[in-house]
């Protein structure tokens, strides 16, 4: 029997460990990635890596030695403000780590990208379409008019995934909340002040159905976000490239916060993405097609509100994997064996997610998410 060829589209997580644990067992794939090269944009702020998901992936990729060393445990730090800046909760698990330590989405990038053989990673193909052909291969076209044909189609391509509709029709919704990606550069020197108020970890400030919600560090990753209606950012009348009124609107927006708090947007770096929060439905499945199949944001897509989103990833690509390593001469048994585990454990998490966001946005929050950790053990300050 001769080997199958492999494509996986998309070059994140997902996709980079799913091909290192096929090439540590021999088998070949090729990433097509639609980015020029490794570096060519921002990866955005951290990340929390679950002992059960996220690290399990990278110990069946040999990498979690490498990754401990990249970590910033510290960042598991916690802290639930109200838009006056009172603080609800302030919590450092026990000797600073509590086993899901932090790591910078370039440096998880980095270290899974280095990991694979030169040529892997097929840079700057971008794919436009996917179809399934009368053989039961499949074609991928790219951007620059060529195309490929394969025998195992994975698509890690994320939200807007082009594989996806080879096994669902189904496409994601916006989830209601709508947010303007800031960032902080240097905090710690150029704004103390605001790095005293994150602290090394994450920071929830809620209230009334906005949030500003990020990630402490060298560079502060800040997300501005509100409850608002789809097409807010297109309506504003502002010009989200113009930093000065993009400030002016979200200080508008947020007028009865504390100073500290909108000092976050008063000081951030002049480049404002505004972004939408989108999701899969709850428990999004397909039925078995042969040859292709999903992982990650892809295969279920969901608010950031439960940090899974990364964790979910990595286990998909580790899982999809082994299966593969385990049955080499039957791959719809690898595909089944590996679907009928991911898609109970996606809803699980899917929920988890929609009721983080009902949490974090709520005309009475934090009260909803101070009494959730308090119930699971995290002292209240007040």
């Amino acid at each position: 029997m001769s080997t199958p060829s492999i494509a996986i589209v998309g070059g994140g997580p997902s996709g980079l460990v799913l091909a290192r644990i096929l090439q540590m067992h021999g088998i070949e794939s090729t990433v097509y990635e639609g980015d020029a090269s490794a570096d060519a944009r921002s990866q955005g702020g951290s990340l929390d890596l679950h002992e059960e998901s996220g690290q399990f992936a990278l110990r069946e990729a040999g990498l979690h030695e490498r990754f401990l060393t990249l970590t910033h445990p510290e960042g598991e730090t916690m802290r639930v403000l109200d838009k006056a800046s009172t603080v609800f909760i302030h919590h450092e698990p026990e000797g600073g780590y509590g086993g899901r330590p932090e790591i910078d989405r370039t440096a998880l990038r980095d270290l899974l990208i280095e990991s694979l053989d030169p040529g892997r990673v097929a840079w700057g193909h971008k794919v436009t379409a996917a179809r399934s052909l009368d053989d039961g291969r499949h074609e991928l076209t790219f951007a620059d008019g060529g195309s490929t044909t394969v025998d195992l189609l994975v698509g890690a391509d994320g939200t807007w995934s082009k594989v996806r509709p080879l096994v669902s029709a189904v496409t994601p919704e916006y989830a209601g909340i709508s947010y303007l990606e800031l960032r902080l550069t240097d905090v710690r020197t150029r704004h103390p002040d605001s790095a005293a108020l994150f602290g090394p970890g994450i920071m929830f400030a809620l209230s009334d159905d906005k949030a500003l919600i990020g990630h402490g560090g060298t560079d502060v990753h800040v997300g501005a976000s509100l409850r608002v209606p789809k097409d807010w950012t297109a309506t504003r009348g502002v010009d989200w490239s113009d930093a000065a009124a993009a400030r002016a609107l979200l200080l508008a927006e947020f007028a009865d916060w504390s100073t500290e708090l909108t000092d976050l947007i008063r000081n951030c770096d002049d480049t404002i993405v505004p972004r939408l929060i989108y999701a899969l439905p709850t428990g999004h499945s397909w039925s078995r097609v042969p040859g292709v199949t999903l992982v990650g944001d892809a295969a279920h897509v969901m608010s950031p509100y439960a940090g899974e989103g990364a964790n979910l990833a990595l286990l998909d690509g580790a899982e999809l994997a082994l299966a593969l390593v385990a049955h080499q001469d039957d791959i719809e048994t690898a595909l089944l064996e590996y679907e009928t585990a991911m898609f109970p454990r996606a809803a699980a998490a899917a929920a988890g997610s929609a009721q983080g966001l009902d949490m974090c946005f709520a005309p009475d929050s934090p009260r909803a998410m101070v009494e959730f950790f308090a119930g699971d053990g995290v002292p209240v300050v007040r």
